[in-house]
């Protein structure tokens, strides 16, 4: 097994980390508001859909009421 250099594991790091593309505070901002729609979206939809399933199991089990 090879030997373990914190020193240049740092090196390495340090290296690798200034490579990186970081994003602007408006790209995170518009992201986050992306994310954040969408999850609302999805859980209208699911809730639309949970209801939907829901309605239609009473009906079928002759337990709903309208």
């Amino acid at each position: 097994m090879a030997k373990f250099n914190p020193i240049t594991f740092m090196q390495e790091v340090r290296h690798e980390v200034a490579k990186v593309t970081w994003p602007t505070w408006k790209e995170v901002w518009i992201t986050t508001l992306m994310v954040l729609i969408m999850v609302a979206l999805a859980s209208i939809f699911f809730l639309a859909v949970d209801q939907a399933l829901s309605y239609v199991v009473r009906m079928v089990l002759g337990i709903g009421g309208g």
